[in-house]
């Protein structure tokens, strides 16, 4: 029987060195004429492991990693083929700790089937939600997607089934389903693991938000900047055309269906809905206001829903088991699961995706590890460059969209970096501040004026010029964008800059006079 060897086509896996341990592999197998293959699976999710290659056994999937070039040989000298013993051995990918105690719903797939092939994704239960929403009511799918208590991932934690009830109730000839892949956050990477490593389960999730809400066509929206995730996406939809998935009968049924992948230039703000549908109609990408909502005017000026890569993918789990099997995981109005992705200064970076619920203690200590320098953890910001600057004092703070808001954070795309106590928290305000500038739209005047004032502001307290007075100016500034910016872009940079204000005040006081020894 053909052995198959797992060596990912992830582009983190890429960037480490995964295509020439690929080639090495294959090289190797036609040298010593073994009945082997090469399969190219998405990441699991463990960075610090990769390039992580994979043999399946009879014992199972045998782990081994970081795996270079340089080192393929000696593992087949070792008895890869039998999962056999190396120094790189990690033994049963399963039972990795990191990724044992996990709850992959969404990700269930990810790193184990080959993500162009549409008989994997069957294999492990793919196009069963789909297949179950085409026998019922569009009315009892957004059913369904509400009261499983999913809501939007992106960032802003919108219950996803509101929007969709919106979008079906509307009355109009043509309707869309739009996916936000525009993933722009520092620290987060959850949607390209999806678009690289499980194409099909977001096309599936995309069929079947069209069907509830009576779209026919969709659109995924990414970035430039992902080169690998589009090729995949676009590969992975002319697959499923081909086999029926998608066309003008999904699946043999009455309803219509088709979906195509746009690129945008990258910039930040067109993670926003309406400056994403500004984008994607071929117009500069600049916020909209509202209303009218994009559920009831949107791309083109129909009923469109815009939803996150994360959302979508999480409906066909949904579906196939019911909303209170999903229901069931999280806690408070925080529902389902959700994928931490953990970077930074952090020993284990990677994807972990768990129920919510975790305090922010155990993900940066016991699963990721603490820093990669081995220094005290100084502060964690959740929720990209946006978020809060958390420090260890509030570690006890649950994973939960409502427990961060009370301690005025946001879960935002759930990325979090993780910084050691050499960080300067006012550097990484002025930052904040320097970011929003360069990404702001121009739109509105919080937003592009005060982020310009805030960085000349964080830059005088830098300075010890006025520095209690420039600390007062730099939170009104924050107070005005917070409340008078037109989208989260504004609103939200003064997460960080207060955060790091308020928790890390030390580090905004001038540094004492050192007097000349006499």
């Amino acid at each position: 029987m053909t052995v198959k060897i797992f060596v990912p086509r992830d582009a983190a896996a890429l960037a480490l060195g995964a295509e020439k341990v690929a080639k090495a592999i294959t090289q190797e197998i036609a040298a010593r004429g073994l009945d082997a293959k090469v399969v190219r699976n998405g990441s699991r999710g463990m960075f610090w492991l990769e390039p992580l290659v994979e043999v399946e056994t009879e014992k199972g999937r045998i782990a081994y990693g970081p795996v270079k070039a340089g080192d393929v040989s000696g593992l087949f000298d070792s008895g890869l083929l039998q999962g056999g013993a190396h120094e790189l051995s990690i033994g049963p990918t399963e039972e990795i700790p990191f990724l044992r105690e996990q709850t992959r719903l969404t990700f269930a797939r990810c790193g184990i089937t080959d993500p162009l092939s549409i008989e994997d994704y069957r294999r492990y239960r793919g196009f069963a939600g789909l297949e179950k929403a085409i026998a019922t009511t569009p009315a009892d799918i957004v059913r369904q997607v509400t009261d499983s208590g999913l809501r939007g991932r992106g960032g802003a934690g919108f219950p996803t089934g509101i929007k969709w009830k919106t979008v079906m109730d509307a009355a109009a000839s043509q309707k869309y389903i739009v996916c936000n892949a525009d993933e722009g956050d520092s620290a987060t990477f959850a949607d390209r693991m999806i678009m690289e490593g499980d194409p099909f389960v977001l096309i599936e999730g995309m069929a079947i938000a069209g069907i509830a809400t009576g779209a026919t066509k969709g659109y995924i929206y990414t970035r430039s900047e992902y080169p690998h995730a589009i090729a995949t996406m676009t590969e992975a939809i002319e697959i499923a055309r081909a086999a029926g998935i998608l066309g003008l009968s999904v699946m043999g049924s009455a309803h219509a269906f088709d979906l195509e992948v746009r690129s945008g230039a990258g910039a930040y703000v067109c993670g926003e809905e309406t400056s994403l549908l500004n984008s994607l109609e071929g117009k500069r990408g600049i916020v909209r206001a509202k209303p009218p909502l994009p559920a009831l005017k949107g791309f083109l000026g129909r009923p469109t829903v815009v939803n996150n890569v994360i959302s979508l993918a999480s409906v066909p789990v949904i579906m196939d088991r019911g909303a209170e099997y999903y229901k069931n995981f999280g806690m408070g109005r925080s529902r389902g699961t959700i994928p931490i992705q953990i970077a930074g200064n952090v020993k284990h970076g990677g994807l972990y995706e768990v129920a919510f619920g975790l305090t922010l203690g155990e993900i940066v200590d016991r699963i990721g590890g603490g820093t990669a320098t081995g220094r005290p953890v100084k502060a964690v910001q959740v929720g990209g460059p946006l978020g809060a600057y958390f420090p260890r004092a509030l570690f006890d703070t649950p994973f939960d969209y409502e427990a961060f808001a009370a301690k005025d954070g946001l879960i935002g795309h759930a990325g979090i970096t993780v910084f050691d106590d050499t960080a300067d928290m006012l550097k990484q305000a002025r930052f904040a501040m320097e970011f929003c500038a360069i990404e702001s739209c121009g739109k509105c005047t919080p937003c592009r004026i005060g982020s310009t004032r805030g960085v000349e502001t964080a830059d005088k307290i830098k300075q010890g010029i006025e520095p209690e007075k420039n600390k007062a100016l730099l939170a009104d500034l924050c107070n005005t964008m917070k409340f008078g910016s037109l989208c989260a872009l504004g609103g939200f940079t003064p997460y960080p800059v207060m955060s790091a204000m308020t928790h890390f005040p030390e580090d905004f006081s001038p540094a004492p006079m050192v007097e000349a020894a006499e």
